[in-house]
């Protein structure tokens, strides 16, 4: 793109998404070329299998007007449907006010992308039934008595959202979950939602559950959300047009998953070994090794490697599981350092004039913000102890991600010990990311470390590693075109730099201050 060429090539990328917890295996088409007439180029990336076909159909402006004004729809409001920017008085409106204003006719300066809007009028209707299948689930108690369902929600590849609340809208366990401020879980300009994506990485017809990892020190969430892809059935493209998924509380989720191990295919119904024996521990956890619901319910939402180092290491050598490195080139890292001694500074006077300049330069700046010339007499220039400072600087780091493998459905395994054997068994529930671990639990293990997710200081910006960087510098270009001046320029209006002087008492105050010191 630099050399302004035009061509297309492929390649598989990593993608880092809920916090930098997950990723994202896909492969990317990129497609690029230069921009006639301009000094720029153009790339696009196009992720293979949800993002290179769509499916377009043709529905009346009448039918689609009358779905799209559903109070529970909406759309990206960060997408271009309608260029909003262009008269000062379409800028208060919403992409789907806008939107209803062009299919009007009301607003005839309105610029509209036509294909786009006809895309979003086809979904509107095509989707509009499952709002009625929705409600009849939200009538029928028993299919939600206790209200462990809480929100279902479709998105389609138009940008094209529906959400139904099956309890009262301040009753919700998350209620960031779909609102403005939830970035990963709403259509940005930049990215589908989260579970979108995931949803569309998984194999048609399954089922995505993850717990929602929070921003702050504890990842601990109180619901589980679950979403499948809706692909078209076409042999030869199968693009993905929508997904679908609901939200419902933590605890209604592992009631179920409790209820489900204890049913067994013999004849009288009971199990010979049950997750409730003291002798075995279960674990449901996703293809990314987070935990859904373990005995402890403290453990819901770690990483199983932390829980069960062990075990997840004999997964990662059997290939059940596989780990990803990854890396973060614009790191901070902690690092203490030893704070000057004051006292040392009256000694040197280089350190001495270095203070007074940087004294000088504060003051100056706060006398002209605030003109207060009393800080000039009550300056703080006293010693200070030595003592150690904690600091953050740029580094290196790199964390792993964990992937499970697809083809693996069930794995047996024992892991020898110092003085035991530890046995283990993993089967994957079928169409879903889930995992259900049954692990020995008289054996500890605690010979083996457990595996956590903590980044790593790989490197740090030290002199040597700033001028290795600087010899493999980016590809860059010459301008075909030097412009030296222009025209309508005025010289006289600049270059006044060479009238700035030094002054006299400016020079001469650094060392007042010295010898005052």
């Amino acid at each position: 793109m630099v050399n302004r060429k035009t061509g297309k090539f492929s390649m598989e990328v990593k993608k880092t998404v809920d916090k930098g917890k997950r990723v994202l295996v896909m492969t990317n088409d990129y497609y690029y070329t230069d921009i006639k007439g301009t000094p720029f180029s153009l790339g696009v990336a196009l992720s293979r299998g949800h993002g290179k076909y769509f499916f377009r159909g043709n529905v009346t402006i009448e039918e689609g007007l009358h779905d799209l004004e559903h109070p529970d729809v909406s759309l990206a409001d960060e997408w271009s449907y309608c260029n909003t920017d262009l008269h000062p008085e379409h800028r208060h409106l919403s992409q789907l006010e806008a939107i209803k204003l062009y299919l009007k006719g009301k607003e005839p300066l309105l610029q509209c992308d036509k294909e786009l809007i006809q895309e979003v009028l086809f979904d509107a209707v095509v989707s509009a039934p499952i709002e009625a299948y929705w409600t009849s689930l939200a009538l029928n108690k028993s299919e939600n008595s206790d209200k462990g369902v809480e929100v279902a929600f479709l998105g389609t590849r138009t940008g094209l959202s529906r959400i139904n609340l099956f309890v009262g809208a301040e009753q919700l366990t998350n209620q960031d979950f779909l609102k403005a401020g939830d970035k990963e879980n709403i259509f940005n300009a930049d990215h589908f939602p989260l579970w979108y994506r995931r949803a569309a990485e998984q194999i048609p017809g399954s089922f995505v559950y993850s717990i929602p990892f929070s921003t702050g020190p504890v990842n601990k969430s109180n619901v589980v959300t679950a979403s499948t892809s809706i692909q078209l059935l076409d042999e030869r493209k199968s693009p993905v047009v929508a997904a679908v998924g609901i939200q419902m509380k933590l605890e209604f989720f592992q009631r179920k998953f409790w209820t489900a191990s204890r049913q067994c295919a013999s004849l009288d119904g009971k199990c010979s070994i049950s997750c409730d024996d003291e002798t075995v521990n279960c674990y449901l956890i996703d293809n990314n090794g987070f935990i859904l619901v373990s005995e402890d319910y403290t453990q819901t939402g770690d990483f199983f490697g932390e829980i069960e180092g062990a075990v997840m290491n004999k997964l990662l050598t059997m290939g059940s599981f596989k780990r990803i490195t990854l890396y973060d080139y614009q790191a901070m890292c902690r690092a203490n350092k030893e704070s000057s001694d004051g006292a040392h500074g009256l000694l040197d006077p280089y350190n001495a004039f270095l203070s007074a300049v940087k004294w000088i330069m504060t003051e100056l700046v706060l006398f002209l913000v605030e003109f207060n010339l009393c800080s000039w007499w009550h300056s703080d220039m006293t010693a200070k102890a030595q003592k150690l400072k904690q600091t953050l600087e740029p580094c290196d780091t790199e964390y792993p991600a964990f992937v499970s493998e697809r083809t693996i459905k069930e794995t047996t395994g024992n892991i020898a010990c110092e003085d035991c054997s530890k046995s283990f068994v993993i089967q994957q529930i079928p169409s879903s990311n889930l995992f259900m671990v049954v692990v020995d639990s008289s054996c500890l293990c605690e010979s083996v470390a457990p595996i956590t997710m903590a980044p790593i200081e790989i490197s740090q910006h030290n002199e040597s590693l700033k001028c290795e960087r600087l010899k493999a510098q980016k590809i860059r270009r010459r301008p075909e075109s030097c412009h030296g001046f222009h025209p309508e320029e005025n010289a006289r209006e600049c270059g006044d730099a060479p009238s700035l002087r030094a002054q006299t008492v400016l020079l001469l105050l650094p060392l007042l201050l010295m010898l005052f010191s």
